[in-house]
């Protein structure tokens, strides 16, 4: 990978971090109002004095933090989490010889290639028929023109971006290997021996 395009992935993936993490600060925002108006409803001279504390005001916040939640889940799955944060059951994947492992990540990328951009066309089929269905309570936030369609739009970014990374790192895996998923590995385990020394130390 050329030195140019290196800063320019840098300020991307801190982009994509800054984004998840503006959806993270607006969901528990919304989750704390919504506390507060809950609590405040019993008290009836509150929404008397002002209106704006009318727990009628706030029904979208439910549905905001789903939606959010939503978005959030696809968005950091598709630009954020990595290959080794992922669970993954592969004993036998890391013991065989290192030709085996290439070929177990070629075909394991392809699959979940393919697989992403099969579900495409089902997912985009289905989007005809949300455009027409609203959603419960978010045209009182967002506007009326809002529809179940832009809630979750944010599923055919994440199928998109999955297989495209996927298409690449079989690319990257037919020139070069799958040695580099041993990286994780080892850092686990130097973390581990550098605090067991740190401790018998202390």
């Amino acid at each position: 990978m050329g030195d140019h395009i290196k800063p320019i992935i840098k300020w991307f993936n801190r982009g994509t971090e800054f984004m998840a993490a503006m959806m993270m600060a607006a969901m528990f925002t919304t989750f704390i109002l919504q506390i507060t108006i809950r609590y405040l409803a019993p008290v009836g001279w509150i929404a008397e004095r002002f209106p704006f504390l009318d727990t009628t005001h706030f029904g979208w916040t439910l549905e905001f933090c789903l939606a959010l939640w939503v978005w959030i889940i696809c968005f950091c799955n598709a630009f954020i989490v990595r290959e080794q944060d992922h669970v993954t059951f592969d004993l036998l994947y890391m013991h065989v010889n290192p030709n085996l492992r290439k070929w177990f990540a070629v075909f394991t990328g392809i699959a979940v290639c393919v697989g992403f951009l099969w579900a495409l066309e089902p997912t985009w089929s289905k989007f005809s028929f949300l455009r027409l269905k609203k959603t419960a309570t978010l045209s009182a936030l967002l506007g009326d023109w809002v529809r179940m369609r832009h809630i979750y739009s944010v599923y055919v970014l994440f199928l998109v971006v999955v297989a495209l990374r996927y298409a690449w790192r079989v690319i990257h895996t037919f020139r070069f290997g799958a040695e580099t998923d041993l990286h994780h590995y080892e850092e686990v385990i130097y973390k581990s021996t550098g605090e067991a020394n740190e401790t018998d130390v202390t």
